[in-house]
């Protein structure tokens, strides 16, 4: 099983830099790019939540689920 993270993807979308989600959510630039590079091991809700109302999106939105072949 394999989650792909889908971060850049909406940052991109949004037009908005790491840099900037990391201020808004009040989380280290360093946390945001691991959770963007798909090098986190979890994730919290309560920050799923806030990256989903910065972003104005759906947790599916950024997350994604793959089965190993």
């Amino acid at each position: 099983m394999v989650i792909i993270v889908n971060l850049d993807v909406m940052l991109a979308k949004r037009k908005m830099s790491v840099t900037e989600l990391s201020g808004k959510l009040g989380i280290t630039m360093a946390n945001v790019s691991i959770l963007k590079n798909g090098k986190a091991k979890a994730i919290k809700f309560s920050t799923l939540e806030k990256i989903c109302e910065v972003l104005d999106c759906q947790p599916g939105d950024i997350l994604d689920y793959k089965k190993n072949d």
